[in-house]
């Protein structure tokens, strides 16, 4: 696995490009002289652990034959901002699941992500603690 980072302009907008050719941006905050043009760094590890999760979760609940119409994950982050650098101390994912689906099911598919395959919350609960919830919404 390999990326590549492009600088986009002369301050912090970055692009990162996989081997495939596909891209993602990145940008400073504007208190360090970043433009808000894209996601920050700390940001995209939020959005790494939620789709990876994610993925986790509509491929279980396939698996199970649940009727998934629609997903929306919400994660949040708290860091310690009294130290440089300031890492997560504790993440919440919170999953809103859309559809016919059993509460049995949707447990079992969001336990089975956050305590066994997703490898994103396996690397990242080595520095923070990392709770998780679920409902569902029609």
């Amino acid at each position: 696995m390999k990326v590549e980072l492009t600088r986009l302009d002369d301050d912090f907008h970055l692009q990162a490009a996989n081997e495939d050719g596909l891209t993602v941006e990145t940008d400073g905050s504007p208190s360090i002289g970043g433009h808000n043009q894209a996601l920050r760094p700390m940001q995209m590890l939020l959005v790494s652990l939620g789709s990876c999760s994610a993925i986790d979760v509509i491929h279980l609940l396939r698996k199970q034959r649940q009727e998934l119409r629609d997903i929306k994950v919400t994660v949040t982050g708290e860091r310690d901002t009294s130290k440089t650098p300031s890492p997560f101390t504790a993440i919440h994912v919170h999953y809103t699941l859309f559809g016919e689906i059993a509460d049995n099911k949707a447990e079992r598919a969001v336990s089975m992500s956050m305590e066994k395959l997703c490898s994103v919350k396996i690397m990242l609960e080595k520095a923070a603690e990392i709770t998780w919830s679920w409902e569902k919404a029609d």
